[in-house]
């Protein structure tokens, strides 16, 4: 059992809320619930306050772990850097494709050469994105739920999102331009994610 996994057992089994935990440690309760999601790990100088409050050894707390010592801040770091590069990479194919689209639409490039890299650079972007998505999803899948509002919320925008297209679409004929609106829909929803993440709030506790 990894240590973000014995630290949301041993909170439930003391019946504390995350701000009840984070109170008795002197941390926020964003902080818990990045521990407790695995984006982050306790620092060293939490270790020995959470073993107080659980009323454990640090050894029970961090044996078995795939994470010890210096392995929980450097599995840390690469994690970021992982997260870092597969965002950044997606993020710049869809703005070289753009301006490789522009640009080579403006020097008078056959649009039989310029289309297809064009759409080539999108589809790798986005099966960047999603990769990622699905690896990082894998991991933490059944182990919490995601917060009832952040579902709310993609919901409806993935149904505004649906309905703009068509009306859209029909309305000027361009199927050919308006998928790009899937894109905005996908941007979107990473931004909204990212904010949940940040309040703490993605996941139910």
């Amino acid at each position: 059992m990894k240590i973000n996994e014995k630290i949301l057992k041993l909170r439930k089994e003391k019946n504390f809320s995350q701000e009840e935990l984070g109170n008795k440690i002197n941390v926020s309760r964003q902080t818990i619930s990045k521990w407790e999601t695995g984006e982050s790990n306790p620092d060293f100088d939490k270790i020995i306050p959470l073993c107080e409050v659980f009323s454990i050894t640090a050894d029970e707390l961090l044996k078995d772990d795939a994470c010890l010592g210096e392995g929980l801040k450097k599995d840390n770091t690469v994690n970021k850097k992982r997260k870092a590069l597969f965002i950044c990479s997606s993020v710049f194919l869809y703005f070289l494709a753009f301006i490789l689209l522009m640009t080579l639409s403006e020097i008078g490039i056959n649009e039989y050469i310029y289309i297809p890299i064009f759409f080539t650079l999108i589809a790798v972007a986005t099966v960047i994105l999603i990769y990622y998505n699905i690896t990082k999803d894998y991991k933490e899948k059944k182990k919490r739920r995601r917060n009832k509002y952040f579902n709310v919320i993609s919901g409806i925008l993935g149904l505004l999102t649906v309905i703009i297209y068509f009306i859209v679409s029909f309305m000027t004929y361009s199927f050919e331009i308006t998928w790009i609106i899937f894109i905005v829909y996908a941007l979107l929803l990473k931004i909204i994610e990212l904010i949940f993440i940040l309040r703490g709030d993605l996941y139910e506790e």
